[in-house]
């Protein structure tokens, strides 16, 4: 046993979890029409088969009120029951209980979908959606109880065996625990037990509803980190009341607010692990219930030793298990080696809930294609020879496909190692965890019996010499100049050039973001550690524009100002004599220029797919993925990847 907290069966009230990791709540963007899918139970099913010690689900809405984005489970709705029975017995098959999250968002949320004023303790807006908010008067009270209660029943007649109560980072309960979002005079506002009083009734009539049978357990935000918001005093006094209320199991915990600090909620790579741990350990010395703690567990050895250390007597282990669904069983075996680990980078999981897609993960194409069949087994009759060119995540990713499937697979890549651009990505400050896409590839790879031959080149002598079954190109992209940069011009380097240390600019550098993604900004930051005085310029209103989809954006603006990089905007680069680099101020139609030292390009790169139409051309069984295709992101090289080597 090579850990000894975390295979400790744990006792939640009437339920037993047999360790110590649980799967937490988390959007999925898997309903329809409001009612729960068979997505939702092969989701769940595979991390119950993967070991997980205990499943919440996502969110369900306790009111019609409450609808704050499109896919929610509407629990309100006795519809819901059929879709919470084939989750819950397709969980249970694998000898693992399901608690049900109930919430209702108040204030944080939108009418677009309800038609109806949203709902909250006072005409306090929220600063995403900019909605004021209802006050609700004390018949709403009752009936926002009694939706709770109602939930709480079609839940239980649906099979699971426990109820959590989300009043953590976005709920109508937190906004009444928030001084920041309460401004009530009533006996629902003022003092804390006062403000407490609404999580107090919810709580009653909940477990009124469920009896004895169903373990209750509710999720408190430790700190808000708002102006006036909920403190860590404040949530291990919280805690007391709701521990002292005599019917409640257990208490999970968050941090920040989902509409105001959420970059510290789902933390990215720049965020420490553990970085949320004060909050359940101050709250586990206060309280004799079991305690949650969560914040960016990556691996079972943080886990272990934040039980080990008393912190928590659960840890949530979310984005881990969404990366690596046998995330807990590999660690039980002793094969922690083998587990894909989640790289919080944001990119599928989080960043398509905010683009109201349905969750996935960057590096593992099966997640939220479960109950499609996504990445499994089918060993092939009749074994092909299959040659992937380039070992980057794309070609590995289809040679993990092809060899899994029983295929004999040779991966060829130019470099001595594998990586691709994935290897400079992870080279700037705080992006090393990024590396890790690679490191997982390579471990599967190696697994399987994956061939590899590094340091060569591929032409179509060496595909007729070797005569493969099929070839996979994944030759990625590479740098090219844009049409405003004349050719030969000095001082003039491309992001990939700066990183791999092929040139090494000094002094004042501008940095053109096209793309608006990592490339500028870490590549901004990496100059300005070498004592450049930089500037970013983007034709965009914000630089870095989707550092906001991966809950980047506000740590990144911290690092700039602390490093002295400055950020222009609405700049269009119009071409550049000698070193004056002209540009565009496209809302006013204003001329400017600048006069650096050195210009570095984030700017889109082009296609290397000669070698995919040289043998087209000759007939060989050849497919292309990733960015030889389409210059895009890692995610989309590693589907095309997965669908290439599947269909050998």
């Amino acid at each position: 046993m090579a850990y000894r907290y975390l295979w400790t069966p744990l006792q939640l009230g009437p339920i037993e979890v047999r360790n110590r990791i649980v799967f937490s709540a988390h959007l999925t963007n898997y309903a329809r029409d409001g009612l729960p899918t068979d997505q939702h139970a092969a989701y769940y099913a595979d991390r119950a088969a993967g070991g997980t010690g205990l499943i919440i689900t996502e969110e369900h809405s306790t009111h019609p009120t409450d609808w704050p984005y499109e896919k929610l489970i509407h629990g309100f709705h006795r519809d819901v029951i059929p879709g919470y029975r084939k989750i819950t017995e397709a969980v249970h098959r694998h000898r693992v209980p399901i608690f049900a999250q109930l919430n209702h968002n108040g204030g944080q949320a939108s009418s677009m979908y309800s038609r109806l004023p949203v709902w909250g303790p006072s005409a306090v807006a929220d600063p995403l959606f900019r909605e004021v908010p209802k006050a609700v008067s004390h018949a709403e009270i009752d009936e926002i109880v009694a939706g709770y209660a109602l939930v709480a029943e079609h839940c239980a007649e649906g099979g699971f065996d426990g109820i959590e109560l989300q009043c953590s980072h976005s709920s109508i309960v937190r906004g009444f625990l928030s001084p920041a979002t309460n401004h009530r005079t009533d006996e629902y506002g003022g003092s804390l037990e006062n403000r407490a009083r609404l999580l107090v009734d919810v709580v009653a009539a909940v477990r009124k509803e469920i009896g004895g049978a169903l373990a209750l357990g509710v999720r408190i935000c430790g700190d808000e980190l708002i102006e006036n918001g909920t403190t860590i005093d404040d949530a291990v006094r919280i805690a007391q009341i709701v521990e002292a209320t005599g019917h409640v199991d257990y208490i999970n915990t968050s941090i920040g607010v989902a509409t105001a600090s959420l970059f510290m909620i789902e933390a990215s790579m720049h965020v420490p692990p553990g970085y949320a741990m004060f909050i359940p350990s101050a709250i586990h010395e206060a309280v004799d219930l079991p305690v949650v703690g969560v914040g960016r567990f990556k691996d079972p050895l943080q886990a272990e030793r934040a039980l080990a250390e008393g912190h928590c007597d659960l840890v949530g282990v979310v984005r881990g298990q969404i990366a690596d669904a046998d995330f807990v069983a590999k660690a039980r075996a002793g094969s922690t080696d083998e587990t894909r680990l989640c790289l919080s980078c944001n990119q599928e999981c989080v960043g398509r809930m905010g683009l109201n897609r349905w969750l996935g993960c960057i590096e593992n194409p099966r997640t939220g294609r479960e109950s499609q069949g996504v990445g499994a087994v089918e060993v092939s009759t009749k074994p092909k020879s299959v040659m992937v060119v380039g070992a980057g995540p794309g070609g590995l990713q289809a040679a993990i496909a092809a060899r899994r499937n029983g295929h004999e697979v040779t991966v060829y890549e130019k470099q001595a190692e594998a990586g691709g651009q994935v290897k400079l990505a992870a080279s700037v400050p705080n992006r090393a965890e990024f590396g890790d896409m690679i490191r997982n590839q390579l471990t599967e790879c190696r697994r399987l019996g994956v061939e590899f031959r590094f340091e060569t080149e591929v032409w179509p002598g060496l595909v007729a010499e070797e005569r493969p079954d099929h070839v996979i190109i994944a030759t990625g992209a590479e740098a090219t100049l844009p049409w405003w940069v004349p050719p030969e011009t000095p001082n003039v380097a491309d992001v990939r050039e700066v990183l791999s240390h092929a040139v090494e600019p000094y002094g004042d550098v501008v940095v053109i973001d096209e793309i608006g993604f990592h490339q500028a900004t870490s590549t901004a930051e990496f100059l300005a550690d070498r004592g450049c005085n930089v500037e970013i310029i983007t034709p965009g209103m914000v630089v870095g524009q989707d550092l906001g989809i991966t809950l980047d954006m506000e740590n990144w603006w911290i690092r700039a100002e602390e490093k002295g990089i400055t950020q222009t905007t609405d700049l269009v680069p119009m071409g550049m004599e000698g070193r004056t680099l002209n540009l565009l101020h496209h809302p006013t139609g204003t001329d400017v220029t600048r006069q650096p030292d050195w210009l570095v390009l984030a700017v889109h790169p082009t296609p290397v797919e000669r070698l995919y139409f040289d043998l087209m051309e000759q007939g060989v069984s050849v497919e292309r993925v990733g960015d030889c295709v389409a210059p895009r992101r890692a995610h989309a090289a590693i589907v095309e990847g997965e669908h290439a080597g599947a269909a050998v």
